[in-house]
């Protein structure tokens, strides 16, 4: 029987760990397609390169395990039955649950290491990797210029240099038409590029240069024998400084690097572990449940009291109300004129708009409270339901590799392929449906493990014993002709 165990083992670990690399593999091609603008062109060193793939690879692996656990079961079991080992382990008395055993017990394993994975190495990946990417994008920034070649990623700006060398630019121009009313030009031999630390504007330091100022076309003028005066020739005024020094800034707001820092660090729940979630989810309720106190208390501060008895708000006693809500909040409404009551019933629907305007407000921010928590549950419940996803696949690909009785990269290939693409939609579809607040995150994230839970039992157990996945239908013992020739009436002597 240890013989047995470790064969299985061993027939099982080769393929697991090549179906990984190619994983892995396919999948930071994909990052790399993904950010492929950010990374190329910019000088970047190697070595930083390799610590961003570093970074992406172990937070790819969530992805990646799924499919390796089912490709390699599939190979595993498929290259047993193609080669007879299957069916001699079954004479000799036993079953496909207990050559299941050895491997079910390592994929166990593998899927609480991926769970302590996914709780612990991931969320620190996945902070480092954001970092790391919004550093190249921002701290780069003197990359979109290329030497003789105008850019125009500034919005309202073309800038074109000469060359570049170390951070050190020369022959650089630069046309400002962010103003509609004043076209500028810029020439500078030389000067260097750089953001300010809150990356709202980039400088540009420029040595020996100058700059041109054309202003809005005036209104032209002309003389007593309706010619256009001398002077109006040109009605676009102009000037011309020289400087040998000069710093040149130019506003970032709407450029398009801004938007990365929101993409990147606007998910900030998959950088936590659950016991982090959970302690954030407490902390979120809880300063939900001051702000809307604070907020009910402030709208019974204000409250519009009425009363049908003619008494001056000298004579009202405080002791008589409560005591969160002031004098000069009371108002009296008895046997006064109509103008009066008109100003009072203005006073009060005017105080009504604006309340029910705040009620609004108050519900949308409470709405982002939940948005929030559910954000947190959804990242709770994904670490769980991946290391389950895990031993579902399994339990599928194990007894179809035994079913289909194929080997190899061919075949295993293209169903894994399949079914690994059904859990991703599976699981895309969960994971939306929780993000939009249609299902619970719960239902959501274990969508994909609950959907195919019923096939990994179905296929075990036709596996298991021997069955036909889809019963065949004898389309030989159906006759055409019998369907037309059969009388209707059958007589009573037949």
């Amino acid at each position: 029987m240890k013989r047995l165990y470790v064969f299985s083992v061993r027939s099982f670990i080769g393929p697991f760990f090549i179906t990984l690399v190619i994983s892995m593999f396919m999948l930071i091609m994909q990052f790399l397609w993904k950010y492929i603008d950010d990374l190329m062109g910019k000088g970047l060193e190697t070595s930083v390169i390799l610590e961003l793939l570093f970074y992406v690879s172990a937070s790819l692996i969530p992805l990646a395990l799924p499919l390796a656990i089912l490709l390699s079961s599939i190979m595993t079991f498929g290259n047993l039955a193609e080669n007879n080992e299957l069916t001699a382990l079954k004479s000799s008395g036993l079953s496909l649950y207990r050559i299941m055993r050895p491997l079910t017990f390592i994929v166990i394993g593998i899927s609480f290491f991926t769970f302590y994975f996914a709780n612990f190495v991931i969320p620190v990946a996945n902070l480092k990797w954001h970092s790391l990417i919004y550093d190249i994008q921002n701290t780069k920034i003197s990359a979109i210029l290329t030497p003789g070649v105008y850019s125009k990623e500034l919005e309202g700006y073309s800038i074109k240099v000469d060359d570049e060398m170390n951070n050190t630019f020369k022959g650089i121009l630069i046309h400002d038409h962010s103003n509609l009313r004043e076209i500028k030009t810029v020439r500078a031999d030389s000067g260097k590029i750089y953001k300010s630390e809150i990356g709202n504007y980039l400088y540009f330091e420029l040595n020996n240069g100058y700059i041109i100022e054309e202003l809005e076309p005036t209104a032209p003028r002309f003389n007593v024998n309706n010619q256009l005066h001398k002077s109006e020739k040109n009605n676009r005024p102009s000037r011309r400084s020289d400087f040998k020094k000069a710093t040149y800034k130019i506003n970032l707001t709407g450029f398009n690097l801004q938007r990365s820092e929101d993409e990147l660090f606007a998910d900030k729940h998959e950088m936590l572990n659950v016991f982090q979630i959970y302690n954030a989810i407490d902390s979120v309720r809880i300063n939900g449940d001051i702000v809307n106190k604070k907020f009910i208390s402030s709208q019974n501060r204000d409250f519009l009291y009425l009363n049908s008895h003619l008494i001056s708000k000298n004579e009202i006693k405080t002791d008589n109300l409560k005591s969160n809500v002031s004098k000069d909040s009371v108002y009296i409404i008895s046997k006064i004129d109509k103008k009066e009551l008109r100003k009072a019933i203005q006073t009060a629907q005017s105080k009504i708009r604006r309340k029910n305007q705040n009620i609004e407000g108050q519900i949308e921010f409470l709405k982002g409270f939940d948005r929030d928590i559910n954000g947190y549950w959804i990242e709770f419940h994904r670490k769980f339901a991946l290391s389950y996803a895990i031993l579902v696949l399994f339990f599928i690909g194990a007894p179809l590799g035994a079913i289909v009785k194929r080997g190899g990269f061919g075949a295993p290939v293209v169903i894994a392929a399949l079914l690994f693409m059904i859990y991703f939609v599976l699981m895309s579809v969960g994971d939306s449906l929780a993000n939009s607040e249609v299902v619970s995150p719960f239902v959501g994230m274990w969508f994909a493990g609950i959907a195919l839970t019923p096939i990994a039992i179905y296929l075990t157990y036709t596996a298991a014993n021997d069955r036909p996945v889809f019963k065949k239908l004898n389309f030989d013992s159906i006759n055409p002709l019998k369907l037309f020739t059969k009388p209707f009436f059958k007589s009573k002597n037949s």
